[in-house]
Formats: structure tokens, sequence, C-alpha cells
């Protein structure tokens, strides 16, 4: 089935081609088939024609033939010389009158004489040198002896041996009127009669009687059966037709056209006949000369035809082929390939079409490997940025759990300091809470850049935001031996700004400075500038690195551009940045010169306090005033899961007054709840069990008024749930860690409320 299938799959030209083809050669049989048609039926009306007149003139021959002997007989029977003896009735006189009579009318073509008496007896027979039986003539020419006996003259046609004869027979009366017998005689149809109608009829002729040829023009031909011819031919005629039908035979190397016709005989038995034959062969071998020179023709047609055909076929396919080679080179990715367009037909436009297609498929190939790129960067992109989100929540945990040492760190050294008065050990102690207060500022810049924040504006201190990018960076900074400078305007109004989406535009910026100096140099410097002009903030980035080239300055901001490596960067952190700040209604430009480094420069719109949004609740409160027994007669429940912060809590309460009791769970503080009443409750926000909120729940339905004198501590402040909760209660909340003074205050404001 494949291998038919293949083959069946041809070239255009030859599906073309073949049709054309078939069609001539169809053409040419039915041709042929029509013009043969055509001239054998005209041969054959031709000769049906020819033979029917031949017939015709055979006949009328032997009317003829018959007519001259009755004349000839009539007119010697008129003679005086007869019609004397014809008168007498006398017999013996009138049979020697015949013998004279038989000698005379051997010039007049009668061959044989009888005479017949009114009894039936023949009294006299005659011949002229026939090899014939008299007794046959006399059989055979009765009923024509009988009729002239009956007073009727009579013609027939009769065999006697192997001859036809015509016989004639007339009656002989006296001159009383008185039949005394008949007289008969017979002509035989010779060979010169038959080849002298031959001629003039252009047929051949065969006389035929019981089935034997008698007499023939026909050259020999012993193995043609004459006999079953003329059966053949002289039967019923065709249906429609008054004729006898036509054969057709070969005779030697002739062709023939051939009927047939029976005397007239008064036995009727129909056995003496003829064959007419006409031949075809010049008409034949003409009619083979027009076919052979018909074929020869259409032959040559067929080859010029096929060639004209084939010529247009390759003209007209030429551009199939230039279209399919430019197809096969497009499939394989070649795009550059465009097909001529060499006329305004059909394939023209197909052409045209295709060329406009390979642009088309050229654009959205370049689209598609825009896209795939894109993707893939976007991928990347995705995949950084959810490390990003699980670094971040780890840095949060970590801080998170940092804060707590740092809030017993930072409380007991101020503890330490106000009991050991030896200045040395204060200076220490003073030394221990400084680094403690810069991990304070570390942590809760690592929490507030690590967490995900809603798009939230207020006012807030550029100058601050970039410390704390600085904090941020500054440990990647030293270890790359990168010096950063700041030179901040400390009367820089506040701008009404997310703090978190700027604090990423700076951390992007000194990044890549950083970046850019590690290659460069081994020693680099990044200076930091925040000035006012006018009502618009500047902040300027410089590094003294490599600069940036001046063909990529136009495209540092364009989404996924990059000069990095592949799989260190993606091109989207500028992009991100001119977006944020285009979102602040500011601007963000660079200036750069290969060799000489480059600059950053950030304009932000001040913001106002009418614009300000509402203030949560204080998380940092004023100090208050130094009292050592501001606590007296008040109890405090303190409720936290780092036992370092209850008895850090404990003794600085203690120190000024306060019962203190300790909680080390949620589920501990509520059994204390029920047994003892207190002025005030501090809780931390996260503990194993039940956590802040939980706590507060349950106190604020057993205990209402202690609900509205409690105090959070919590290490993860800035969480939006915690936030969102605090600032539906209005509730104060400690972050840690916390310095001894904003606790107090705390303690004191919510004792006073």
């Amino acid at each position: 089935m494949e291998i038919l299938r293949a083959r069946l799959q041809v070239s255009f030209s030859t599906k073309v081609l073949l049709p054309v083809v078939t069609s001539m050669v169809l053409l040419l049989g039915i041709t042929v088939w029509v013009v043969n048609r055509r001239l054998t039926q005209q041969f054959q009306a031709d000769a049906s024609r020819n033979l029917a007149r031949a017939d015709a003139e055979f006949q009328n021959a032997q009317k003829n033939r018959s007519r001259n002997l009755v004349q000839r007989l009539r007119n010697l029977r008129n003679e005086p010389r007869y019609k004397a003896v014809l008168q007498s009735g006398h017999v013996p006189t009138l049979i020697k009158a015949i013998e004279d009579l038989n000698q005379l009318t051997t010039d007049q073509n009668v061959d044989v004489a009888l005479f017949t008496s009114d009894t039936g007896k023949v009294l006299f027979k005659g011949k002229n040198d026939l090899q014939i039986s008299m007794s046959d003539f006399e059989a055979n020419s009765a009923l024509a002896v009988k009729r002239a006996l009956e007073n009727e003259e009579t013609v027939d046609a009769i065999r006697a041996g192997d001859q036809l004869f015509d016989v004639v027979s007339i009656p002989v009366i006296e001159g009383s009127g008185t039949l005394i017998g008949a007289l008969t005689f017979g002509s035989q149809i010779r060979n010169a009669d038959m080849s002298e109608f031959s001629l003039s009829s252009q047929s051949q002729v065969v006389l035929l009687a019981d089935g034997c040829v008698l007499a023939s023009t026909v050259p020999a031909n012993p193995q043609q059966d004459f006999a079953a011819l003329f059966l053949e031919c002289a039967g019923a005629p065709r249906p429609g037709s008054a004729s006898a039908p036509i054969k057709k035979i070969i005779l030697g190397d002739e062709h023939y056209f051939c009927s047939a016709g029976r005397f007239s005989s008064l036995n009727g038995s129909g056995s003496l006949g003829y064959l007419l034959l006409c031949s075809y062969e010049q008409p034949l071998r003409t009619l083979q000369s027009t076919q052979q020179m018909l074929l020869l023709v259409s032959a040559v047609g067929i080859l010029l035809g096929t060639a004209i055909v084939w010529f247009l076929v390759r003209k007209v396919t030429e551009p199939l082929r230039a279209l399919s080679d430019s197809a096969e080179a497009v499939g394989r990715g070649d795009f550059s390939r465009r097909v001529q367009v060499q006329s305004r037909d059909e394939c023209g436009e197909l052409s045209s079409a295709f060329n406009q297609m390979t642009e088309n498929l050229k654009s959205s190939r370049e689209q598609l490997e825009m896209t795939v790129e894109t993707l893939k960067t976007t991928q990347a992109q995705l995949i950084q940025s959810e490390k990003l989100s699980g670094i971040g929540e780890f840095v949060a945990g970590v801080a998170h759990e940092l804060n707590n040492p740092l809030t017993s760190v930072m409380g007991f050294s101020e503890l330490l300091r106000k009991a050991d008065g030896d200045p040395r050990h204060r200076r220490y102690l003073d030394m221990i809470h400084k680094s403690a207060l810069r991990c304070q500022k570390i942590v809760q810049s690592l929490l507030s850049f690590a967490r995900r924040h809603q798009p939230e504006r207020k006012l807030s201190s550029l100058n601050e935001l970039v410390e704390d990018t600085v904090e941020i960076l500054q440990y990647q900074m030293r270890t790359s031996n990168i010096e950063v400078v700041t030179d901040l305007d400390s009367n820089l109004p506040k701008a009404m700004v997310d703090p978190h989406q700027l604090q990423q535009v700076f951390l992007n910026i000194i990044n890549n400075a950083r970046q850019a100096l590690e290659t460069y140099r081994p020693g680099g410097c990044v200076r930091i500038t925040s000035e006012r002009r006018g009502d618009r903030a500047c902040i300027n980035f410089e590094d003294n690195g490599p600069g940036i080239p001046e063909a990529n300055l136009s495209k540092v901001f364009d989404p996924f551009f990059t000069t990095k490596d592949v799989g260190t960067g993606t091109g989207l952190g500028l992009s991100l940045c001119y977006g944020i700040i285009k979102e602040h209604g500011g601007a963000i430009s660079v200036r750069s010169k290969p060799g000489e480094g480059a600059s950053f420069r950030i304009e932000l719109p001040f913001g106002t306090a009418a614009s300000a949004p509402a203030a949560q609740a204080a998380l940092v409160l004023p100090e208050s005033p130094e009292n050592a027994r501001e606590g007296e007669g008040k109890k405090v429940l303190v409720i936290d899961d780092e036992e370092m912060i209850l008895q850090m809590v404990r003794e600085t309460l203690q120190d000024h007054g306060y019962e203190v009791d300790v909680a080390p769970d949620g589920e501990t503080a509520l059994q204390r709840l029920s047994q003892t009443a207190y002025d005030l409750a501090l809780c931390d926000w996260k503990m194993p069990g039940l956590n802040g909120q939980q706590v507060y729940e349950r106190i604020q339905v057993s205990h209402p008024k202690l609900s509205e004198r409690m105090i959070f501590i919590t290490g993860d402040v800035i969480n939006d749930k915690t936030q969102q909760f605090l600032h539906d209660r209005k509730k104060v909340c400690l972050s840690k860690p916390f310095s001894l003074v904003e606790f107090r205050a705390a303690v004191v404001k919510a004792l006073a409320a």
C-alpha cells in the first residue's frame, strides 16, 4: 500500500502531462474510430448501391435476352417461308422446316430447339454442339412447353447439365387456328456474356445451380464456398430493407462486398441464382493509407502538443519550484529567503503572499524569542524572588529570636550601669549598650526590609532610610574593601514615600555600585549625599568604579537589560527602581563616563503634615520623671516565655517599688489572675501555648479593667496582623529590644490611664 501511494505521488508536471497526453490519445483513437466507421459505412453504402445497380443491370440483361429471343422467334414465325409451313399444319413438313430452322437459329444465338406435339410428345430435338443431355433440357423445360401447349408464350430459365439456358416456348397454330404443338428454343448463358456484364457493371458474377458453380468471372479460388455464401446472401432481407444482405469476403488478397440474386424459374425452387461481388480493395487501401497518415500526423501532433504543454508547465511550475525551495529554507529556519515576483498572475500573488508570510513568521519568531527570553528571565526572577522571600522569612525569624537576648543585654547593661559606680565599668557598660543598640538597629532594618508590605506612603525621613540601607549593607561593603561616605543634609524635610519601596531602590543602587567596584579595583568608594532643591529632595549615589559605556546609558533603565554574566543578573533592578521613583512623582537619572565612575540622582517631592496618615498607637513614649518609689502599692503581672526578660523586668520594676509576679506562659498567667488582682499586665506577643492575643481576649472577658491596662511586648512589631490588632484596640506595644526608660514610661502611662 505504501509503495502504491509512493508511486501515485508524482510531480505536478506528470499530473498535468498525463491527463493531457491521455486526452490527446483518446481523442486520436476516437477520431480514427469515427473516420474508419464513417468511411466503412460509406464503402458499404457505395457497395450496396453498386451491387444493387449491378443486380438490376443483370436482371435487365436477363430479361432483354429473353425478350430478344422471343422477338426473334416471333419474327421467324412471321417469315413467309415458315409461316406457310406453320399454317399448313402438316407435321412432317413442319419437322423438316424445323430442321432447317435449327440451322438458321444458330445465327440467332439459339442453341437448342424442340418441337412438341399437342399431345406433349417430342417430335423433334436439335442442338448446336453442346455437351448437354437433351433429356435434361427436355425435362427441365417441360413446364414452359406445357404452358405453350396451353396457347401461352412462356419464358423460363433452366439448367441442363452444367449449363444455364434461357428458354422460350411458343404455341404452333395451323391456318385454321388449331394448336398443333409447341416450339421451344433454348439459348445458353455464355461466359462471354458474363464477362461483358462484369466489365460494364465493374463487378464479378458467379452463377450457381443446386449449390454448384456453373459459371464465374472470379479467379478460381477453391477455398471459397460460394454455395454457402449464396445461401447466406440469398436469405431473408434485413429488417427494414427490401434487398438481400451484403457480406464481406476475401478472395485471395482482395476484399469484396457480395450480394446474391435468384433467377425467375417456373418450378419455384429457387435453386438457380447468382452472386455479385464488388471489390473495395482500392478504397480499403486508400482508407488504410489515410489511417496511417492520420496516425502519423496525430502522433506528431501529440508529441508536439506534449512538448508545448511540458514547456508551459515548466514555465508555470518554475515559480512553484522556487517557492518550494524557499519554503524548505524557511522550514530550516532561514527567514531571509524571498521569492522573486515575476508576474502579476496567481503565481505572482502566491509569491507575494509567501514573502509576506515569511516576513510575518520572521517577526513572530523574533517576538517569540523575545517572549521566551522574557519568560526565562521572569522565571529566573520569580525563582530569585521566591528565594528572597524564603530568606526574608528566615531572616525575620532569626531577627525575632535575636530581639529577646538583645532586650536582656540592653536591660541588664542599664541596670549594671546604675548599680556600678566604677567609671571604667560604666564605660564598658556604655559600649555594651551601644553595641546592643546597633544590633537592634540592624535587626529592625532586616525585619523591615525582609517583610512584604502593601504599598503604603507616609511621611518618612529620607536620611534615615539611607542610613538604614547602609547599615544593612555595611558588612558586605566592609568585606569588599569599599568605603561608604555619607553627607546628608540634617535639615532635609520628610517626604511622602513608601519607606519599604524606597529602601529597595537605595539598596539596589548601592549594591550595583558594590558589584561594579569589586571587579574593577581592590578598594573603592561610594559617596551618598542629600540636599534640598526647591520643593524636592535630591539624593546622589556616586562611585569611582569603571563607569557605564555611553551606548548603554540610555538602556540601563530598560527591563531585562544587563551587562552581567548569565545567571548573575536579571536586568530588572534598575527598571524596578525607575518605576518606583516615577510612581512617587520623582525622577531618576544617571551620568557616567568610562573610567570615571557612575552617578545616580534621585529627586522626590516633599510631603506635608496634612498628607500624613493618622498615627497608630504610640510605640515610643516620653520618658517618665525619675521616681524610685513610683510603684508602691502596685501589683504587676509579667507574662513571657524568656526567663532572662522576666528576670530583667522584675528587677527593674521592683527597684521602683512595684510588686511583681511572673508567668512563663499564658495558662500560668490566667491561673495567677484567678487568685490575685493586678493593676497592670505585661504580655509577650509570641509564646508557646496561648499567644498574646489569646491571653488578651481571655483577660478581656474575665478582667475587663485589667485588659484596658495591658502592655504588649514583641520582637515582631511590624507584622501586619499585629499592627492591625494594636490599631483596632489602641494598645501600646513595646518592640524588643527596648530601653528601660521606654519600658518605665510605658508602665507609668498605662497605670495612669
